[in-house]
């Protein structure tokens, strides 16, 4: 697999969980390093010799981490990127052969030709929201398992054990809940962002806690923007006289999980939404296409009040195109 011209040095980086391997253009080194900080502290001062160069990681959720907040600390370019595009982008190279070596080359091949986003650097309060607010829908996520398990449970002694667990998990969620909103309050900005989001009807702490953790974009994006990266803009499947359908993708699934449920609030208590759905139902569209739809005026009416900082008013709310 032959590299085309560089326009500039990149870093690939393929990360495992007891060591990555690191691939530098355009010189063509490869090194492999433990995943701890020693070898962290070996990648900084090897990087020290390549002053801009952009470093390319995949998006694991776990592993990368710790080495992408010290290099972004330590003032690295750096470009966490979806593992399904790198993938793609192996595919369209012919490159079919998946090693950690191999991976690594192309992560930065493709920092070198796509020129990916950058991370942006967040701060320590920005951090612990988000794992405050991952770790709640983690405890969700298992009080879910364990009332379903009580539902299909018979033994008395295992139905006793499940409620004991279910209470656990429910005192866990009021203590992130406490947390969380402490930690809103603590922040003047978030405090006056949380005040707008949940101004409007339909939207709870909840929501407002999952946008200000995940989406710090908000407000700072145009409306085809924002929804491009939630992943709430459908695109065309168009080819010749063929009008396929037109379809949602990617961008950030937690952030849509959190706009359904205040969509499917809003779509029942707020007035605007209402007469939204029902236009759309009178259309002939189907329910999840109505959601969907919902959603995106939902997200583009928060980034237009958070941008604008003005709270929710009915009578000027923005009318999706």
């Amino acid at each position: 697999m032959d590299a085309a011209p560089a326009s500039s040095a990149c870093v690939g980086i393929d990360i495992a969980k007891d060591h990555f391997d690191a691939k530098f253009l355009p010189e063509g080194r490869l090194q492999t390093l433990p995943n701890n900080p020693q070898g962290s502290q070996a990648l900084l001062a090897q990087l020290k010799a390549l002053p801009g160069c952009l470093v390319v990681v995949e998006a694991t959720g776990r592993y990368e981490r710790r080495l992408v907040a010290e290099l972004v600390n330590a003032g690295h370019r750096v470009a966490v990127v979806n593992p399904r595009h790198v993938r793609h982008f192996a595919n369209a190279l012919g490159q079919l052969a998946k090693t950690d070596r191999i991976d690594a080359h192309v992560l930065a091949l493709f920092g070198q030709r796509m020129q990916p986003r950058e991370t942006q650097k967040t701060s320590e309060k920005q951090q612990e929201l988000q794992q405050l607010v991952t770790r709640r829908r983690q405890v969700i996520s298992l009080r879910t398992g364990e009332s379903n398990r009580l539902e299909q449970t018979t033994s008395k002694l295992a139905r006793k054990g499940i409620r004991q667990v279910l209470a656990l998990l429910d005192k866990q969620i009021d203590e992130l809940d406490d947390q969380i909103a402490r930690l809103v309050q603590s922040d003047d900005d978030w405090k006056a962002k949380d005040e707008l989001i949940r101004s409007i009807p339909g939207v709870g702490p909840v929501t407002s806690s999952a946008l200000l953790a995940e989406l710090p974009e908000l407000g700072r994006l145009n409306r085809q923007q924002i929804a491009a990266l939630v992943g709430l803009a459908p695109f065309n499947r168009d080819s010749g006289k063929l009008q396929g359908k037109r379809a949602i993708a990617a961008g950030r699934r937690t952030v849509r999980c959190a706009l359904y449920m205040a969509a499917l609030s809003a779509h029942r208590c707020n007035p605007v939404f209402q007469r939204f759905t029902q236009r759309l139902q009178r259309s002939g569209k189907r329910f999840k296409v109505v959601l969907t739809a919902c959603m995106r005026k939902l997200l583009v009416t928060l980034n237009s009040m958070v941008r604008n900082n003005t709270p929710w008013n009915h009578q000027t709310a923005p009318v999706p195109a």
